[in-house]
């Protein structure tokens, strides 16, 4: 959380400066962190047969996104046209009308097992691993 001090001797008639607005606007911490990246949030996690990746692309439809596997880089992209609609907008926190996010997967996935579903403005990707990088337990018994 980011706590922002208004200086009370810029004041003009007890209404704060358009800079003192403009400045607290971008001390925001959510807005000043999505400034620098336009792209959706992602989780990446592993199960023992699969890798899961989850996009947080909400106000997308799945046919405006574009999935493909170049060797191990796996790539999502997304384009939507911006329909201008007759409404001003106050403060917009996420905008992905278009973007790019590319991932590096390891060796041992299975190239033609990887499924996709885009469900409550999530995308979901799920590529299964080969047999060989399953995880496999065992118990080692001490000699």
């Amino acid at each position: 959380m980011t706590l922002v001090k208004f200086n009370d001797a810029k004041k003009v008639n007890g209404l704060s400066t358009f800079n003192e607005l403009f400045d607290s606007f971008f001390n925001d911490s959510f807005v000043n962190d999505k400034l620098i990246t336009r792209v959706p949030a992602v989780n990446i996690a592993e199960s023992e047969g699969h890798y899961h990746i989850e996009l947080a692309a909400p106000g997308l439809k799945k046919e405006d996104f574009k999935i493909s596997l170049d060797r191990d880089v796996l790539t999502i992209s997304a384009e939507k046209e911006e329909k201008e609609e007759n409404r001003k907008i106050n403060r917009k926190e996420y905008s992905f009308s278009s973007f790019v996010r590319s991932f590096n997967l390891p060796d041992l996935i299975d190239h033609a097992n990887i499924d996709a579903s885009y469900i409550d403005g999530v995308l979901k990707i799920d590529i299964a691993k080969k047999e060989e990088a399953k995880f496999q337990t065992r118990e080692i018994s001490i000699k």
